[in-house]
């Protein structure tokens, strides 16, 4: 993953330790832990344990909670997401290391080199397309560096020019799918917006595969805008041109075509109904067999392919890649963990808060995020700005009615002019290495396109008509269709109101000795999606019996044992029993040393007893046996939970 150039740190540990000193000095040394290039996680981790000892319960309490929000990670709707970051990443790493950023460059220069600025049109076209597979533009600098250098010089670009332009154009490609970002801004945004929101406003139902697909636009605008900027340059300087064969064209579209349909296929996919998990697979599995297959069988007929992959660098890219995974992982983990802490301590809606009451403009407020932005992008590297901002930013957009998908973008995007922006972006580090120029030199030669990113920027952020997001019913697949009408149906036919009776259909007694009457309403007012299911669960159980009053009476008996005797209000049990004579499991009745008679518990005294929840069971499941009898029937039903009472207590 990039790393912050020595420049940053110097800035930051001068700047922000001074600060986080007038605090406290554990802040202060975990800030300077950060800006001297500790792990993320460790960071993240360490501030979470600081807020746990801030807050009003134990350490053991806070903390453990926060650990334990990392688990739905794993399990919850969020597993499917995430398992699509280490497929990305992976057939990232094989289109990097299989010679496709070469092809990729011949047959773009064999397209548009005979245009004004037709070179100059291929570098940005090419560092978009490989940065969307790579996902860092560090790696799009380095990798087609020393292929697009050479060729801007051959063909009458000036040094600095052509320098400029491979710095200002690396990190271009952030907004098309399946770029990693994207990947992983969806993965905490989804993590990040309440259910609610959605359920209240339309425009924040957060789907990260629409999210994915939300950039496109965008990022088309800045490319436009940075390939206008190319043409203008070498109409005025009269740049040469190549000439223009179509021979060549179609030789270099024939030996590129397999890598160029990858981004395409996905969007198809997507737009087609396939999940994200599935068509990441697929675009691995493709990925593979073109690499090892393909490309061998091309070479055995002598087609001029490029480069192939053998086993010994598949084993080693592989191992880079997990690297890269676990990395991510590990921090998307350890953010989980903070951002739970934020949510507990309020910081979220603290700056909500400070922000309503000096920012009253939408305008302020999001030129405030662009400049806020800039300076974070020119600090941290993307991965870690996504994982740490975007769950401060997301409450504060909420407020001012930013859309989570137009926030994305900006965000991205916002991240992209930082990689060029003066003094420490990181493009301007790893273009100086690359090409061993000073870097001053290289911050004059990005200038024209910086001011051209930030106006793009500019542009996208003040017109979110450009962020086009396609409506969730016309990418859902034809069975989801389905279920939203059965599900129409159902709720039309299901039945509204229930009253509480036992198998025999006798009502059972509530508060003052009413019946109890249950409606499906108050179950659909329940947030609490697994409580929800128990509540509706009678209402469905009575009308799969169509009118059958028996078969009626034992689904609520039924329910009633299942639900509300279970439940933790004692308010709403239903105790049928209030004095129950103590028997064995021979049946014989348990006896009072002293006095020879028959023990007879009541529920009264349950409650001067140690333990009333085990005193008041006894009640409970004989009552239990009479709402929802067994097929032995009531008295054996009865005898059974009494005997198995009085084993469980030593003294009755």
């Amino acid at each position: 993953m990039p790393k912050r150039s020595p420049i940053g740190w110097a800035i930051l540990a001068v700047l922000v330790i001074a600060i986080a000193l007038l605090v406290n000095i554990p802040v202060a040394l975990l800030t300077f832990a950060f800006v001297s290039g500790a792990p993320l996680f460790t960071i993240m981790v360490g501030a979470a344990v600081l807020g746990a000892l801030s807050l009003p319960r134990s350490f053991d309490a806070e903390f453990g909670g926060m650990s334990a929000s990392m688990l739905p990670l794993g399990l919850g709707d969020q597993a499917e997401v995430m398992s699509t970051i280490p497929l990305f990443i992976f057939a990232g790493y094989l289109l990097a290391e299989s010679g496709a950023a070469e092809r990729l460059v011949k047959f773009a220069n064999a397209a548009l080199g005979w245009v004004p600025g037709g070179l100059a049109i291929v570098t940005v076209g090419t560092c978009a397309l490989f940065t969307v597979f790579t996902g860092a533009s560090g790696v799009t600098i380095i990798a087609l560096g020393g292929v697009l250098m050479p060729a801007l010089m051959r063909a009458g670009y000036d040094q600095k020019f052509s320098i400029g332009l491979i710095a200002g154009t690396g990190s271009v490609g952030l907004l098309f799918p399946p770029a990693l970002p994207l990947l992983i801004y969806g993965t905490i945004a989804g993590l990040n917006i309440p259910a609610e929101w959605g359920r209240l406003d339309p425009n924040w139902e957060w789907n990260g595969g629409r999210f994915l697909v939300a950039g496109i636009v965008p990022g088309l605008v800045l490319i436009g805008m940075l390939c206008a900027l190319a043409v203008t340059i070498a109409i005025v300087r009269k740049m040469p041109r190549t000439k223009f064969s179509a021979a060549t064209l179609v030789k270099t579209f024939l030996i590129a075509l397999p890598e160029l349909v990858i981004p395409f296929g996905v969007i198809a996919g997507l737009a087609t109904g396939y999940q994200l998990s599935e068509v990441a697979a697929l675009t691995v599995l493709y990925a593979l067999i073109l690499e090892l297959v393909v490309s061998r069988a091309l070479l055995k007929l002598n087609v001029p392919w490029g480069g192939t992959l053998d086993l010994k660098v598949l084993w080693s890219m592989s191992r880079e890649a997990m690297a890269m995974i676990g990395a991510i992982f590990i921090i998307i983990y350890a953010s989980q963990i903070l951002t739970n802490y934020m949510v507990t301590a309020q910081i979220p809606q603290k700056l909500v808060v400070w922000t309503s009451a000096h920012v009253h403009s939408k305008v302020v407020f999001l030129l405030a995020i662009n400049v806020i932005l800039l300076i974070v992008g020119t600090v941290m590297d993307i991965f870690s700005a996504i994982v740490v901002v975007v769950p401060l930013l997301l409450g504060i957009a909420h407020a001012f009615g930013v859309s989570p998908y137009h926030l994305g973008v900006i965000f991205l995007l916002n991240l992209e002019v930082g990689y060029l922006h003066p003094p420490v972006g990181l493009n301007l580090f790893i273009t100086s290495v690359k090409f061993q120029r000073p870097i001053t030199e290289v911050m004059w030669a990005t200038i024209p396109f910086l001011i051209v990113m930030i106006v793009a920027l500019l542009t996208i952020t003040y017109v979110p008509q450009l962020t086009v997001v396609p409506e969730p019913e016309r990418t859902g697949r034809v069975q989801d269709l389905a279920q939203i009408v059965h599900m129409a149906a159902e709720d039309l036919t299901v039945v509204r109101e229930v009253t509480l009776v036992d198998a025999a259909g006798t009502p059972l007694p509530g508060p003052g000795g009413k019946p109890i009457v249950k409606k499906l309403d108050d179950c659909n007012a329940i947030t609490d999606e697994i409580a929800k299911g128990g509540c509706q669960k009678v209402f469905f159980d009575v009308k799969d019996c169509k009118g059958d009053k028996a078969c009626a009476n034992k689904a609520i008996a039924a329910w009633v044992v299942s639900n509300v005797q279970s439940s933790d209000d004692q308010a709403s049990q239903i105790v049928l029993v209030t004095e129950v004579p103590l028997v064995t499991s021979d049946g014989a009745p348990v006896k009072d040393p002293k006095s020879g008679n028959q023990v007879v518990k009541k529920l009264a005294d349950c409650a001067n007893a140690t333990d009333v929840d085990t005193c008041r069971e006894l009640f409970l499941n004989v009552s239990n046996c009479k709402i929802s009898p067994p097929d032995t029937g009531v008295d054996a039903c009865i005898k059974d939970k009494v005997s198995t009472w009085v084993d469980s207590n030593a003294s009755p």
